[in-house]
């Protein structure tokens, strides 16, 4: 499994090609829940979203062979993006496979690199398309979340966090695949086990929740969300379910409406463009404030790709 020597590692591959995010405090929402919160502006890095972390991380391994033969991926477009634009650099080719109603927005970013895209129907069926069109044509999978080079290349987030503020004590992380939430507890809990690490999933899309209360991976019926980044669930076998289940110390559920709010709330009171995926992160915050009074919170902003015309509307 991924351990702290393996995130550290990570950094020093990917140092060069991500920015260290700022970490910013959060007057409102401090007031608002009576601690100290701070926010980890990833909605800052390149590509907008941490995701570029990652694909770094694990695309830095590739052999030449793996590099003359290319890479294929799946994605409703953060990750995407950062496969995208890694593949680039390193001049290999690149497939991406994207749900049909990925956000406009987001296909626009991935076609600014040289990468071919292919829409194939849902956030359920993606990620098997993939992998079966890998296995066939002889292609390097990079999995947005299931590999232990993209969880260390996440979990840079993590030492950023503990350097710019060893005192933390709880840290808010968004669930998709959980990816991100997987090298960030390790990271963290591995310099100080006392820190609490809080997962967060959307009600219309609580995939790894209803799999942790059943014990093992289940399927569930997924809604359309404002964190559309987030669905998809988890694929059987998935490493990160393993982690969270060992690292993560609870992971709740929030409504809609409440990352509407949060996205608002970001930008009304820390001008900041976030996502719904990268809004969640303050979610637990404004439904239970108490939870987090004399604390000191940081809440992952992971992402800050968002339509623009649903954003306006949203603020409006």
């Amino acid at each position: 499994m991924v351990t702290l020597q393996d995130i550290k590692a990570a950094r020093e591959v990917i140092r060069t090609g991500v920015k260290k995010t700022p970490l910013i405090h959060s007057k409102f929402l401090s007031s608002y829940c009576g601690g100290t919160v701070y926010l980890k502006l990833e909605n800052q890095q390149i590509t907008n979203s941490f995701k570029i972390r990652g694909a770094l991380n694990r695309m830095s391994k590739l052999n030449p062979p793996e590099k003359r033969r290319g890479v294929v991926t799946a994605s409703s477009g953060n990750h995407a993006q950062a496969v995208a634009r890694v593949a680039e650099l390193m001049n290999i080719s690149a497939r991406i496979f994207v749900p049909k109603n990925t956000s406009k927005s987001k296909l626009d970013k991935i076609k600014k690199y040289n990468a071919e895209i292919v829409l194939h129907g849902d956030y359920d069926e993606v990620e098997t398309k993939a992998r079966e069109v890998a296995i066939k044509e002889g292609l390097t999978y990079i999995s947005p979340y299931n590999d232990e080079s993209i969880i260390a290349g996440q979990g840079t987030v993590g030492l950023e966090i503990l350097e710019d503020l060893p005192n933390v004590d709880i840290i808010i992380v968004a669930v998709g695949g959980g990816g991100l939430i997987s090298g960030i507890a390790i990271a963290a809990k591995s310099i100080n086990p006392n820190i609490k690490v809080i997962g967060v999933q959307s009600e219309a899309a609580a995939t790894v929740h209803e799999s942790l209360k059943a014990g093992k991976i289940i399927w569930i019926k997924e809604e359309e969300s404002i964190a559309e980044g987030l669905l998809g669930g988890i694929e059987q076998g998935a490493i990160t379910f393993e982690l969270i289940k060992k690292y993560i110390d609870n992971l709740v559920v929030v409504k809609e409406e409440t990352i509407k709010n949060a996205i608002k709330i970001l930008w009304e009171k820390d001008k900041q463009v976030t996502e719904g995926a990268g809004a969640i992160a303050i979610a637990p915050i404004l439904e239970n404030k108490d939870e987090f009074k004399e604390k000191t919170v940081v809440s992952v902003i992971s992402g800050g790709n968002i339509e623009e015309n649903l954003f306006k509307t949203i603020i409006n």
